[in-house]
């Protein structure tokens, strides 16, 4: 579709907030001395405020109702219910001695040097059982903070660790909504796209596993001392691990989580109703930035949707593509900068699905290996977004700031390379179908 000057002129000014953003964040970071304490609502009402003058020629009503269309979408929403219950269950955990419980669990029965791969190992088994990086970080997550007092190894390490194996099953398993979004954008069978794919991310793992192995060796541990395992108390923990894996809908999930949380937490008499009510206010309000955060995400991509910014990104990515190598290139800039806009790996894979399928057809692209780098990529970006969905619930729940667990999320960047590899050497080589 051909792009006007005027269109390609919005598109440009429909991108700017991203640009202010990005401006923003380093701003604030030099001048407070961290990049861990950026305010990252206030960078956001900042953007946010820009977006709506970017719109100009409708009045302020129309500017907000476009914002509040997209703050308030339903899929958004959805995942503010997880923030919700997710916070209700970390804090009642931690009051009623659940995380205490679990830590001594795990250090039981793993040396303290091993704790950084084995926790990578376990979320990426968990995300593969259950197909959500979301359900695999709420999870695991929680234990991180005990269990990083426990063992001296640093607490973003340990998130890193955990929110980074969340992004293997995300990208992997069969009843993840990326792999069902892209196989069904590119009409191939499952099994043939994680054949493909299994092939691109696993060498990314075992790199990544090593490296945790690695940076454990050389932490300097705490001397531990071990109380004896309160099994009561893990129960809460265990049965939202083992749901999740048998793949129990997250709500589902978290809504029992917490119900028994409170029930153990009672029987136990590490609870009394009156903590249980205010330790459930108090997860809920730990979760109100996060909550704030996600809504202003999801409104100011909506605005860059009207303003044409994602349509002049489709264009400026497609244009130029004139090889194979050069188009697989294309659709992996394509997925990714789209995510970069809509902070969510699934609508990505969607939004450019069609341009992807047409890009694959036009210049003999294997659609099982187009599938691969829609899924890949998507991953890769989320799991290096500072605003995701994915790092901001577990920067809430470890009550960090995701910018501190940024710099030790190596499995997404080294599948994001390992892509890009696979993609220059024509890797890897498949067999024709028929």
């Amino acid at each position: 579709m051909k792009t006007t000057r005027r269109h390609r002129r919005n598109g440009w000014v429909g991108l700017s907030p991203l640009a202010l953003m990005a401006f923003l964040f380093v701003v604030f970071g030099v001048f407070l001395g961290s990049f861990s304490k950026i305010p990252i609502a206030i960078v956001f009402i900042l953007s946010v405020v820009y977006a709506l003058f970017t719109m100009r020629g409708l009045p302020l009503s129309e500017r907000i109702r476009i914002f509040s269309k997209g703050a308030g979408r339903s899929n958004l929403l959805m995942m503010i219910w997880i923030f919700i219950l997710a916070g209700a269950f970390a804090q009642t955990a931690r009051q009623m001695g659940a995380v205490d419980a679990m830590v001594n669990l795990t250090l039981s029965f793993l040396p303290v040097q091993m704790l950084l791969g084995a926790l990578f190992v376990a979320a990426c088994l968990v995300s593969f059982s259950v197909g959500t990086s979301v359900g695999t970080i709420v999870a695991l997550v929680p234990m991180t903070i005990g269990l990083s007092e426990s063992s001296g190894i640093s607490l973003p390490l340990l998130v890193s660790a955990a929110a980074g194996g969340a992004f293997f099953g995300d990208n992997l398993s069969f009843i993840s909504d990326t792999t069902v979004a892209a196989t069904r954008s590119m009409d191939c069978r499952m099994e043939d796209k994680f054949k493909v794919n299994i092939r691109i991310a696993l060498p990314a793992a075992v790199i990544t596993f090593l490296i945790y192995l690695f940076l454990g060796t050389k932490t300097q541990v705490l001397a531990l001392s071990l109380e004896t395992v309160e099994w009561i108390k893990v129960l809460p923990y265990l049965s939202v691990i083992v749901l999740a894996i048998i793949g129990v809908d997250v709500f589902v999930v978290l809504l029992v989580g917490n119900v028994l949380t409170g029930i153990v937490g009672l029987v136990s008499g590490g609870l009394s109703p009156e903590t249980w009510i205010s330790a459930v206010s108090q997860g809920i309000t730990d979760m109100g930035e996060l909550i704030i955060i996600s809504m202003m995400a999801g409104g100011l991509l909506e605005v860059i949707r009207f303003n044409g910014g994602i349509t002049l990104l489709l264009h400026l990515l497609t244009r130029r593509v004139h090889t194979a190598r050069g188009a697989e290139y294309s659709v992996a800039a394509l997925v990714g900068l789209t995510n970069l806009c809509t902070a969510n790996n699934t609508i990505a894979i969607l939004s450019v699905s069609h341009i992807a399928r047409d890009i694959a057809d036009k210049f003999g692209i294997d659609r099982r290996k187009c599938a691969s780098i829609l899924d890949t990529v998507s991953c890769m970006a989320q799991g290096l977004l500072p605003y995701g969905a994915q790092m901001l619930i577990a920067g809430a729940l470890a009550h960090i700031s995701p910018l501190e667990v940024f710099p030790n999320m190596f499995y997404p960047a080294l599948l994001g390379l390992s892509t890009m590899i696979c993609i220059h050497f024509g890797l890897p080589r498949l067999k024709s179908r028929g």
